[in-house]
């Protein structure tokens, strides 16, 4: 296997066990198994992939969600095989840390943007490049949120290759001082890759712990209640907006330079 082309339509079907011609138009991205099945219950749709590094659910309607694992690595991964379906839009729906005191557990928020503090993303662009949602797609979700009557956040993620700092008080005021709203593991590799790959992308995370407080921290427990209370409503979003994009939102273009 000589080009991109190539490799990614072979290593798409063998990291997920599912065909190209199974995937849909429009992807739903997650790290969590919990998303993929309650995908599967509405729908009555099979999982695939249960003995792969990444499971899938694509139902009647050409909604495919992929449960993609944790981290940024798994993230530009992801984005670089989906690029062997070339899909119509991507929406990941992760969970972050909240940092500022706006950004409350059971929040959404839209990131603006986000900063490329993992590392993964230097390997596509050069480090002035920004991390970016694809506005319109983000426009849509957003009216959805609204539709939905509840409670999101628009600003600046930071995404990090680092798991346990939430001991650390120097990374933790490092996190203050670039005011960020929120940080995570994902997103600004998703809106990297995404672009390399020409790909239409958003994020809606939903903020599932305070880590900037020993109290914060997410344990399992707390994690468990956070799943019970807002996971649905996450969920729900994702799916109608990804759902009635094709036919209600705007065109999505890419312009290349």
């Amino acid at each position: 296997m000589k080009t991109k082309t190539e490799i990614v339509q072979n290593w798409l079907p063998r990291y997920t066990g599912t065909e190209l011609s199974e995937f849909g138009s429009y992807i739903l991205l997650t790290n969590f198994h919990e998303y993929v099945h309650k995908f599967a219950e509405r729908f009555g749709c099979p999982i695939r992939g249960e003995n792969r590094p990444m499971q899938t659910c694509t139902n009647a309607q050409g909604l495919t969600i992929i449960n993609f694992g944790m981290g940024s690595a798994n993230a530009a991964t992801i984005m670089d095989l989906l690029s062997a379906v070339h899909p119509k839009g991507v929406l990941f729906l992760g969970k972050c840390g909240g940092v500022k005191h706006s950004a409350e557990i059971g929040h959404f928020i839209l990131p603006t943007a986000a900063i490329r503090g993992e590392g993964t993303s230097d390997d596509y662009f050069f480090r002035e490049v920004p991390a970016l949602p694809s506005f319109k797609l983000h426009k849509f979700v957003s009216e959805k949120i609204v539709e939905k009557g509840v409670d999101y956040r628009t600003g600046v993620i930071y995404t990090t290759n680092r798991r346990v700092w939430e001991h650390d008080d120097i990374f933790k005021e490092k996190l203050r001082r670039m005011r960020i709203l929120g940080v995570d593991m994902e997103t600004a590799t998703i809106f990297m890759v995404g672009l390399a790959n020409d790909i239409a992308r958003g994020a809606l995370l939903l903020v599932s712990d305070l880590p900037m407080t020993p109290e914060g921290v997410k344990t399992e427990v707390s994690d468990q209640k956070i799943s019970k209370s807002y996971v649905n409503d996450h969920l729900d979003i994702g799916i109608q907006a990804m759902t009635e994009l094709g036919t209600k939102g705007e065109t999505i273009k890419h312009f290349h330079f």
